[in-house]
């Protein structure tokens, strides 16, 4: 018999457990609502004046403003900035139609707030101006930092996505089968090939079909920014599917050797095989419900659009086990699939080691995994993380978040040390 656990909450801005995430026994409902697929949002988001800035009495700011296109009205700008004792660290410009977008890295005192420094830039001739806090990556060049996010999309097809918002900002990144640009025609072929800007949307074709639709409603994208996206995203188009090739070999506590490495749809028909020999009580734990058809969803699961997979395989070369960490609107969570004759042996707690590490390493601020409360191998994984956990429980399905910015992940206790702690979580 189960009880129900109320949520724990430690942060004021913890995630909350969404409705759809509680009714999620239905497998196709649940599906269904899995339409965001972007990247996190914290690896843009500014952060807390950092210790450095205090100590030097100075604040990072990064600061867009409109200018008309005429002589003087940037030095206009900048003689009204050193009025308040403001260093202008970088500048570009954004040429539009109409004026010019510059685009400022200032250093200002600290006690100097955002809105004066707005008020100067008005007074000054700016407008549509926008401002918010910086922190030290902001310091490196536009060019340095263009050409480091298309070395990261080179070497991984996953990371499209992320060097995107990284490039836009916070945005809202979707894959989304194509739209018609001005209503007629259907298809991809109804979108130019050269994609979309509508002042805060985006839209680009996406390298395997389908539109890459990014929307930023704070901040209009500038033309500028279109052609870079639009450069990425045609690199990613030539380079076509990739994912890295590195592999960890590991033994595990019984002496099977196993080799961890990332997965892609090239192993779609492997990954079939290994769902053909679990059992459906294994498939309902990672499913939350009907599994007759969940082979379907394996190519999506496996594209790395989607967010990141990686596989256990044994030395026979046969798939054991699946990892998956999948960009769920601004959100990110984390499943496992451990064939039967391989479960309690440590895989589920190593994959999930591996896929919090580089959720971290994504910027990602919280993962959360959806199981039945049943399920003690999975909380087990969970507890090993050494994090804090909230947990939600509703008809049977558990849901558990754990944020990633409180603490490091710790080296886990041993797999049945944690599978006693988990048991005593759902049974009374």
């Amino acid at each position: 018999m189960t009880r129900k656990i109320s949520v724990v909450t430690r942060t004021d801005d913890a995630r909350p457990v969404h409705p759809w995430q509680i009714v999620s026994a239905a497998f196709h409902t649940w599906w269904s609502r899995r339409h965001g697929h972007a990247p996190p949002t914290s690896d843009t988001e500014p952060g807390p004046l950092a210790e450095e800035q205090r100590a030097g009495e100075s604040t990072l700011w990064q600061m867009r403003t409109t200018v008309k296109d005429e002589p003087g009205s940037l030095a206009a700008l900048c003689a009204a900035l050193a009025e308040h004792r403001v260093d202008i660290l970088s500048l570009q410009a954004h040429p539009l139609a109409e004026g010019t977008v510059d685009e400022f890295l200032l250093r200002a005192p600290a006690d100097l707030v955002g809105s004066e420094i707005t008020r100067a830039v008005a007074g000054a001739g700016g407008a549509d101006t926008w401002i918010e806090r910086a922190d030290a990556h902001d310091l490196v060049d536009a060019p340095t930092r263009v050409l480091g996010l298309a070395a990261r999309t080179a070497l991984d097809a996953a990371e499209l996505p992320l060097a995107l918002r990284q490039l836009l900002g916070r945005c809202t990144i979707r894959q989304q089968p194509a739209k018609p640009a001005s209503g007629a025609g259907r298809g991809p072929g109804a979108l130019p090939v050269e994609g979309v800007l509508e002042d805060t949307v985006m839209r680009l074709r996406a390298p395997e079909g389908g539109v890459i639709t990014v929307e930023r409603p704070y901040l209009p994208f500038t033309p500028t920014e279109f052609a870079r996206a639009r450069a990425l995203v045609e690199l990613d188009a030539r380079l076509g599917p990739r994912v890295p090739r590195s592999q960890d070999v590991l033994t595990l506590p019984a002496g099977n050797a196993i080799t961890v490495r990332r997965a892609d749809a090239g192993d779609l028909e492997a990954a079939v095989a290994m769902h053909e020999r679990c059992s459906a009580r294994t498939l309902g734990m990672r499913y939350h419900g009907p599994v007759g058809d969940a082979d379907r969803y394996l190519k999506h699961l496996l594209s790395p659009r989607f967010g990141r997979t990686l596989a256990v395989q044994t030395a026979s070369g046969r798939i054991v086990g699946l990892g998956h960490l999948l960009w769920d609107g601004d959100e990110t969570e984390v499943a496992l699939l451990v064939e039967d004759d391989w479960q309690r042996r440590g895989i589920g707690a190593e994959l999930l080691s591996r896929l919090v590490a580089m959720a971290v390493e994504a910027g990602c601020a919280s993962v959360y995994a959806v199981t039945q409360s049943s399920n003690t191998g999975m909380v087990a994984a969970m507890r090993g993380l050494g994090l804090p956990l909230d947990y939600q429980i509703e008809e049977g399905i558990l849901v558990i978040t754990t944020r990633l910015d409180t603490a490091p992940v710790t080296a886990r206790p041993s797999y049945a040390q944690e599978l006693e702690l988990s048991e005593e979580i759902v049974r009374d």
